[in-house]
Protein backbone atom coordinates (compact mmCIF):
# COMPACT_ATOMS: atom_id res chain seq x y z
CA UNK A 1 0.00 0.00 0.00
CA UNK A 2 1.45 3.11 -0.92
CA UNK A 3 2.02 6.74 1.27
CA UNK A 4 -1.06 8.22 1.45
CA UNK A 5 -1.43 12.74 0.81
CA UNK A 6 -0.02 14.30 3.84
CA UNK A 7 1.47 11.77 5.72
CA UNK A 8 4.72 12.85 7.11
CA UNK A 9 7.88 11.35 6.28
CA UNK A 10 10.98 12.27 8.02
CA UNK A 11 14.54 11.50 6.35
CA UNK A 12 17.33 12.08 8.46
CA UNK A 13 20.60 13.26 6.52
CA UNK A 14 17.97 13.69 3.74
CA UNK A 15 19.74 16.51 2.03
CA UNK A 16 22.26 13.93 0.58
CA UNK A 17 22.17 12.50 -2.96
CA UNK A 18 19.30 9.79 -1.77
CA UNK A 19 17.56 11.47 0.29
CA UNK A 20 16.95 14.09 -2.67
CA UNK A 21 15.78 11.45 -4.81
CA UNK A 22 14.11 9.87 -2.38
CA UNK A 23 12.47 13.46 -1.16
CA UNK A 24 11.30 14.53 -4.58
CA UNK A 25 9.56 11.14 -4.65
CA UNK A 26 7.17 11.38 -1.63
CA UNK A 27 6.86 14.41 -2.45
CA UNK A 28 5.33 13.80 -5.69
CA UNK A 29 2.89 11.13 -4.36
CA UNK A 30 1.61 13.76 -1.85
CA UNK A 31 3.66 13.21 1.41
CA UNK A 32 4.82 15.87 3.96
CA UNK A 33 8.67 15.66 3.95
CA UNK A 34 10.75 16.26 6.57
CA UNK A 35 14.58 16.62 5.85
CA UNK A 36 16.45 16.56 9.26
CA UNK A 37 20.36 18.43 7.82
CA UNK A 38 22.62 20.34 9.42
CA UNK A 39 22.37 23.23 6.80
CA UNK A 40 18.96 24.01 6.69
CA UNK A 41 16.92 26.25 3.53
CA UNK A 42 14.21 27.26 2.79
CA UNK A 43 12.43 24.94 -0.27
CA UNK A 44 9.54 25.30 -1.82
CA UNK A 45 6.46 22.76 -1.87
CA UNK A 46 5.52 19.82 0.29
CA UNK A 47 10.10 19.36 1.37
CA UNK A 48 10.38 20.93 4.64
CA UNK A 49 14.27 21.23 5.92
CA UNK A 50 14.61 20.76 9.71
CA UNK A 51 17.88 21.49 11.57
CA UNK A 52 19.52 18.41 13.66
CA UNK A 53 23.01 18.12 14.40
CA UNK A 54 23.13 14.31 13.87
CA UNK A 55 23.70 13.43 18.04
CA UNK A 56 21.37 15.35 20.65
CA UNK A 57 17.99 15.60 20.45
CA UNK A 58 16.29 18.44 19.94
CA UNK A 59 13.39 20.60 18.40
CA UNK A 60 13.36 18.40 15.82
CA UNK A 61 12.59 14.64 17.48
CA UNK A 62 8.88 16.41 17.45
CA UNK A 63 8.59 16.31 13.83
CA UNK A 64 8.37 11.81 14.60
CA UNK A 65 5.50 12.10 16.53
CA UNK A 66 2.82 10.60 14.30
CA UNK A 67 5.08 10.36 11.67
CA UNK A 68 4.40 7.58 8.97
CA UNK A 69 8.03 6.73 8.50
CA UNK A 70 11.49 8.04 9.45
CA UNK A 71 14.38 6.88 7.09
CA UNK A 72 17.83 7.27 8.31
CA UNK A 73 20.73 7.55 5.94
CA UNK A 74 22.70 10.10 7.56
CA UNK A 75 26.50 9.01 7.67
CA UNK A 76 29.68 10.36 6.33
CA UNK A 77 31.15 9.85 2.83
CA UNK A 78 33.85 7.19 3.31
CA UNK A 79 35.88 8.74 0.10
CA UNK A 80 38.07 9.96 1.77
CA UNK A 81 41.59 9.43 3.17
CA UNK A 82 41.36 6.80 6.11
CA UNK A 83 43.15 9.03 8.72
CA UNK A 84 42.45 8.76 12.44
CA UNK A 85 40.13 11.83 12.31
CA UNK A 86 38.43 11.11 9.59
CA UNK A 87 38.25 7.46 10.41
CA UNK A 88 35.91 8.80 13.67
CA UNK A 89 33.90 10.98 11.97
CA UNK A 90 32.53 8.04 9.78
CA UNK A 91 31.55 6.10 12.18
CA UNK A 92 30.51 8.65 14.72
CA UNK A 93 28.44 10.10 12.15
CA UNK A 94 27.03 6.46 11.88
CA UNK A 95 26.65 5.26 15.27
CA UNK A 96 25.30 8.57 16.72
CA UNK A 97 22.44 9.15 14.01
CA UNK A 98 21.30 5.89 14.58
CA UNK A 99 21.53 5.99 18.75
CA UNK A 100 19.65 9.30 18.40
CA UNK A 101 16.94 8.60 16.16
CA UNK A 102 16.35 5.68 17.91
CA UNK A 103 15.87 7.54 21.10
CA UNK A 104 13.41 10.28 19.22
CA UNK A 105 11.56 7.39 18.46
CA UNK A 106 11.68 5.97 21.94
CA UNK A 107 9.90 9.15 23.34
CA UNK A 108 7.00 9.54 20.74
CA UNK A 109 3.72 8.47 22.46
CA UNK A 110 2.64 8.06 19.20
CA UNK A 111 5.83 6.61 17.08
CA UNK A 112 6.33 6.32 13.62
CA UNK A 113 5.06 3.66 11.60
CA UNK A 114 8.69 2.41 10.11
CA UNK A 115 11.99 3.23 10.95
CA UNK A 116 14.30 2.24 7.16
CA UNK A 117 17.73 2.25 8.41
CA UNK A 118 20.95 2.82 5.63
CA UNK A 119 23.72 0.14 6.12
CA UNK A 120 26.52 -0.89 4.16
CA UNK A 121 27.23 -3.59 1.67
CA UNK A 122 31.05 -3.33 2.63
CA UNK A 123 30.40 -5.62 5.67
CA UNK A 124 31.04 -8.66 4.01
CA UNK A 125 34.27 -6.98 3.76
CA UNK A 126 36.77 -8.03 -0.04
CA UNK A 127 34.47 -11.29 -0.28
CA UNK A 128 36.37 -12.02 -3.97
CA UNK A 129 33.77 -14.49 -6.06
CA UNK A 130 31.33 -15.89 -3.45
CA UNK A 131 27.84 -14.40 -3.52
CA UNK A 132 27.32 -12.18 -0.66
CA UNK A 133 23.37 -12.78 0.86
CA UNK A 134 21.96 -11.60 3.80
CA UNK A 135 23.30 -13.95 5.51
CA UNK A 136 27.11 -13.90 5.02
CA UNK A 137 29.27 -13.72 7.84
CA UNK A 138 30.66 -10.34 7.92
CA UNK A 139 34.77 -9.97 6.85
CA UNK A 140 37.80 -8.06 8.03
CA UNK A 141 39.04 -4.27 8.15
CA UNK A 142 38.30 -0.84 9.08
CA UNK A 143 34.76 -0.11 6.40
CA UNK A 144 33.43 -3.67 7.85
CA UNK A 145 34.01 -2.38 11.74
CA UNK A 146 32.26 0.63 10.63
CA UNK A 147 29.24 -1.26 8.96
CA UNK A 148 29.45 -3.57 12.15
CA UNK A 149 29.07 -0.74 14.32
CA UNK A 150 26.46 0.64 12.59
CA UNK A 151 24.47 -2.17 12.70
CA UNK A 152 24.91 -2.53 16.45
CA UNK A 153 23.93 0.65 17.45
CA UNK A 154 20.40 0.28 15.36
CA UNK A 155 20.14 -3.40 17.17
CA UNK A 156 20.80 -1.83 20.29
CA UNK A 157 18.14 0.75 19.87
CA UNK A 158 14.35 -0.60 20.54
CA UNK A 159 11.48 0.61 19.06
CA UNK A 160 9.10 -1.95 19.86
CA UNK A 161 5.66 -0.14 18.04
CA UNK A 162 7.67 0.70 14.96
CA UNK A 163 8.83 -1.65 12.23
CA UNK A 164 12.06 -1.82 10.95
CA UNK A 165 14.12 -2.34 8.30
CA UNK A 166 18.13 -2.20 7.36
CA UNK A 167 19.23 -1.87 3.81
CA UNK A 168 22.64 -2.59 3.07
CA UNK A 169 23.45 0.06 -0.27
CA UNK A 170 26.62 -0.11 -2.51
CA UNK A 171 26.93 1.25 -5.81
CA UNK A 172 24.24 3.12 -6.75
CA UNK A 173 24.59 4.39 -10.51
CA UNK A 174 23.07 8.16 -11.49
CA UNK A 175 23.95 10.86 -13.52
CA UNK A 176 23.04 13.44 -10.55
CA UNK A 177 25.69 11.61 -7.63
CA UNK A 178 26.82 8.68 -6.41
CA UNK A 179 29.99 6.92 -7.57
CA UNK A 180 29.74 7.87 -11.63
CA UNK A 181 30.40 11.26 -10.80
CA UNK A 182 33.96 10.45 -10.63
CA UNK A 183 33.87 7.40 -13.01
CA UNK A 184 32.46 9.11 -15.98
CA UNK A 185 34.77 11.66 -16.06
CA UNK A 186 37.95 9.41 -16.05
CA UNK A 187 36.29 7.46 -18.81
CA UNK A 188 35.48 10.12 -20.93
CA UNK A 189 39.26 11.57 -20.33
CA UNK A 190 40.97 7.95 -21.25
CA UNK A 191 41.21 6.23 -18.03
CA UNK A 192 38.63 3.67 -17.81
CA UNK A 193 40.30 0.72 -17.93
CA UNK A 194 40.47 -1.74 -15.53
CA UNK A 195 41.12 -1.17 -11.70
CA UNK A 196 43.86 -3.35 -9.86
CA UNK A 197 43.23 -7.02 -11.17
CA UNK A 198 39.65 -6.01 -12.44
CA UNK A 199 38.62 -9.34 -10.59
CA UNK A 200 36.83 -7.45 -7.62
CA UNK A 201 32.97 -7.65 -7.97
CA UNK A 202 30.68 -4.28 -7.91
CA UNK A 203 27.24 -4.47 -6.44
CA UNK A 204 25.97 -2.18 -8.26
CA UNK A 205 22.03 -0.63 -8.14
CA UNK A 206 20.16 1.68 -10.54
CA UNK A 207 19.02 4.87 -8.11
CA UNK A 208 15.86 4.65 -9.36
CA UNK A 209 15.39 0.70 -8.33
CA UNK A 210 17.29 2.10 -5.32
CA UNK A 211 14.48 5.01 -4.02
CA UNK A 212 11.93 1.82 -5.14
CA UNK A 213 13.43 -0.26 -2.65
CA UNK A 214 13.39 2.77 -0.11
CA UNK A 215 9.43 3.46 -1.15
CA UNK A 216 8.71 -0.71 -0.64
CA UNK A 217 10.32 -0.67 2.86
CA UNK A 218 8.36 2.03 4.23
CA UNK A 219 5.11 0.67 2.32
CA UNK A 220 5.02 -2.52 2.83
CA UNK A 221 4.16 -4.13 6.00
CA UNK A 222 5.53 -7.53 6.08
CA UNK A 223 9.30 -6.21 4.70
CA UNK A 224 11.43 -6.37 8.22
CA UNK A 225 15.21 -6.80 8.68
CA UNK A 226 18.36 -6.87 6.77
CA UNK A 227 18.17 -6.44 2.85
CA UNK A 228 20.87 -6.26 0.05
CA UNK A 229 20.04 -3.45 -1.65
CA UNK A 230 21.92 -4.30 -4.97
CA UNK A 231 20.44 -5.32 -8.56
CA UNK A 232 20.73 -9.66 -8.94
CA UNK A 233 23.75 -9.62 -11.50
CA UNK A 234 26.79 -8.17 -10.17
CA UNK A 235 30.09 -7.44 -12.07
CA UNK A 236 33.38 -7.49 -12.00
CA UNK A 237 35.51 -4.39 -12.24
CA UNK A 238 36.89 -5.29 -15.92
CA UNK A 239 33.38 -6.33 -16.61
CA UNK A 240 31.99 -2.60 -15.33
CA UNK A 241 34.71 -0.19 -17.18
CA UNK A 242 34.12 -2.16 -19.98
CA UNK A 243 30.19 -1.90 -20.18
CA UNK A 244 30.79 1.91 -18.94
CA UNK A 245 33.34 2.71 -21.80
CA UNK A 246 30.67 1.14 -24.14
CA UNK A 247 27.65 3.58 -22.87
CA UNK A 248 30.27 6.38 -22.80
CA UNK A 249 31.55 5.79 -27.03
CA UNK A 250 35.14 5.12 -25.65
CA UNK A 251 37.58 3.04 -27.11
CA UNK A 252 39.85 0.70 -24.86
CA UNK A 253 41.55 2.02 -22.39
CA UNK A 254 44.52 0.90 -20.55
CA UNK A 255 44.22 -1.02 -17.35
CA UNK A 256 45.12 0.54 -14.13
CA UNK A 257 48.10 -1.11 -12.34
CA UNK A 258 46.92 -1.21 -8.14
CA UNK A 259 50.09 1.00 -7.60
CA UNK A 260 48.61 3.52 -9.93
CA UNK A 261 45.37 3.48 -8.11
CA UNK A 262 46.55 3.74 -4.66
CA UNK A 263 49.19 6.91 -5.95
CA UNK A 264 46.25 8.53 -7.74
CA UNK A 265 44.03 8.06 -4.51
CA UNK A 266 45.99 10.07 -2.51
CA UNK A 267 46.37 12.42 -4.98
CA UNK A 268 42.33 12.74 -5.18
CA UNK A 269 42.48 12.67 -1.22
CA UNK A 270 40.71 9.38 -0.78
CA UNK A 271 41.37 5.63 -0.73
CA UNK A 272 42.70 3.43 -3.22
CA UNK A 273 41.20 0.24 -1.37
CA UNK A 274 37.65 1.33 -2.10
CA UNK A 275 38.39 0.58 -5.84
CA UNK A 276 40.71 -2.32 -4.97
CA UNK A 277 38.57 -4.47 -2.85
CA UNK A 278 34.49 -6.01 -3.47
CA UNK A 279 31.98 -8.12 -3.04
CA UNK A 280 29.04 -9.67 -5.23
CA UNK A 281 25.94 -8.99 -3.32
CA UNK A 282 22.76 -10.54 -4.45
CA UNK A 283 19.51 -9.17 -3.18
CA UNK A 284 17.81 -12.61 -2.08
CA UNK A 285 15.04 -11.32 0.49
CA UNK A 286 14.03 -8.60 -1.86
CA UNK A 287 13.87 -11.35 -4.79
CA UNK A 288 12.03 -13.79 -2.16
CA UNK A 289 9.65 -11.20 -1.19
CA UNK A 290 8.62 -10.37 -5.38
CA UNK A 291 10.61 -7.49 -5.62
CA UNK A 292 10.90 -6.90 -9.16
CA UNK A 293 13.72 -4.92 -10.34
CA UNK A 294 13.55 -1.94 -13.28
CA UNK A 295 16.97 -2.61 -14.39
CA UNK A 296 18.33 -6.22 -13.97
CA UNK A 297 21.32 -5.76 -15.88
CA UNK A 298 24.49 -3.72 -16.25
CA UNK A 299 23.55 -2.91 -19.48
CA UNK A 300 20.23 -0.88 -19.37
CA UNK A 301 21.58 0.75 -16.23
CA UNK A 302 23.74 2.70 -18.03
CA UNK A 303 21.91 2.70 -21.28
CA UNK A 304 18.98 5.00 -19.65
CA UNK A 305 21.64 6.94 -17.67
CA UNK A 306 23.40 7.80 -20.74
CA UNK A 307 21.28 7.61 -23.50
CA UNK A 308 22.56 7.34 -27.17
CA UNK A 309 24.86 10.65 -27.43
CA UNK A 310 26.83 8.98 -23.63
CA UNK A 311 26.90 12.52 -22.22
Amino acid sequence: MKAMINERVILAGGSGFLGTLLARELAARGCEVIVLTRKPSTRDGRIKDVLWDGRTLGAWAEQLEEAHAVVNLAGRSVNCRFTSANRREIIDSRVNSVKVVGEAIQRCARPPGVWVQAGGQAIYGDEGEGRCDEGTPSGEGFLVETCRLWEKAFNESPTPRTRRVLARIGFVLSDSGGALQKLAPLTRWGLGGRVGSGRQYIGWIHAADMTRILLAAIDRAEMAGVFNAAAPNPVTNAEFMRQLRGALHRPWSPPVPAWAVRAGAWLMGTEGRLALTGRPCVPKRLLDSGFKFQFQNLHDALKEIYPLTGK
